[in-house]
């Protein structure tokens, strides 16, 4: 069990923090930077909450997961790369004015992971709690998954520190999302001397995308959205080969199984065109069932805090869908995220610390201590 001196949450600790992470850079695909940046994480988990931060090597890049021993009760979950590449905060380094927080990763999700270890450091006695901190959320999570549902399911309760809702509100409910890829094959001729010599592909691309569009059912929250297309080499040539990327987002399992055996059903229009399709629904639904517990917890820390469901996906995906109590959201409150506008509001920062910790004191209330 870890127990230590527990100090009060003060924003300008939490700001030189901020500062630290921000600026060692840990963009996705380079595991490199995530391993310079994981060491940071584990160096202010160890130094905010003591004990012993552990990286668990992955493919993509260390993991950082803190435990403070007992049975565990609650996860407290992000992560720590972001979708900006290295040199970023050389043009558009961390600062602080007029109330807002800038520079790379401030939003999602530093300033998050950093509200949490400050909120969890208020706490005396961190029984219970564990920290997983991934290093491939922006990519898929697929080397971290199998991590982040088994401590979910161990933990018994998840809280989620991406970034807040547009209106500073909490995500009580994510869709489900993925993308798709589809590939079709042709037949290159001279467009002029001998075009019907060459199977299309761009034609047979437009038959498909036009197909793909029909699966959305906005009705029932799924929308099928083709986003980039690809084709030609030349333009003389007939086409022998297009790409069509699609992003999918679902709000049930069922329209996740309907929009996936669609995509596997897709057949060709044109005599000698192939398809081949790629992709998946990768995160799963974050029904709201999943965080209506918690966000009555929320709600009893803080009074007056909202919540909605939101049509991004993130980790909170997978352990909402095992049916593990989750709560997302729980991050900073700004915006821009993944642009060069990204920032953090400094007032909620105290604000958001001192929700995690009142939220994990009421879990471990009601969980027998």
């Amino acid at each position: 069990m870890t127990t230590h001196q527990s100090a009060a949450v003060r924003v300008d600790a939490m700001l030189r923090d901020l500062r630290t992470l921000v600026e060692v850079e840990s963009p996705s695909r380079d595991p490199g930077a995530l391993d310079r940046s994981a060491r940071a994480v584990a160096a202010l988990v160890e130094d905010r909450l003591g004990g012993r931060a552990v990286l668990v090597t992955g493919e993509a890049g260390p993991h950082v997961h803190w435990s403070g021993g007992g049975r565990p009760r609650v996860l407290v979950l992000g992560h720590h790369d972001t979708v900006f590449p290295l040199g970023t905060v050389r043009r558009r380094p961390f600062r602080v004015k007029d109330g807002r927080a800038t520079g790379p990763g401030v939003f999602d999700m530093l300033g998050g992971l950093v509200q949490a270890v400050h909120g969890l450091a208020s706490l005396a006695d961190l029984s219970g709690v564990e920290v997983l901190v991934t290093a491939d959320e922006e990519i898929g999570s697929g080397t971290s998954r199998a991590l982040i549902e088994e401590r979910a399911r161990a933990c018994g309760a998840v809280l989620v520190c991406e970034g807040a809702a547009e209106d500073g509100g909490l995500k009580t409910g994510r869709k489900g999302c993925g993308t798709f890829e589809v590939l079709v094959r042709g037949r290159a001729s001279h467009a002029g001397l001998e075009p019907e010599a060459g199977v299309n592909a761009l034609v047979e691309a437009a038959h498909q995308v036009l197909e793909i569009a029909a699966l959305s059912r906005p009705e029932l929250g799924t929308t099928v959205t083709p986003t980039v297309a690809a084709a030609g080499t030349s333009d003389n040539v007939v086409p022998a080969a297009a790409t069509v990327s699609v992003d999918v987002r679902v709000g049930s399992a069922a329209e996740r199984e309907r929009v996936e055996s669609a995509f596997a059903a897709l057949t060709p229009r044109l005599p000698g065109a192939e398809i081949v399709v790629r992709g998946a629904v990768g995160r799963p639904p974050m029904p709201e069932s999943a965080s209506a517990g918690l966000f009555a917890l929320a709600r009893k820390v803080l009074p007056g805090i909202t919540g909605r469901a939101v049509g991004g996906g993130s980790d909170g995906n997978f352990t909402g869908a095992l049916g593990v109590p989750t709560l997302d959201g729980l991050g900073a409150v700004g915006g821009g995220a993944h642009a060069d506008h990204e920032y953090l509001l400094v007032d909620a920062m105290a604000e958001r610390a001192n929700l995690i910790a009142g939220l994990v004191r009421e879990i471990r209330r009601s969980t027998g201590g």
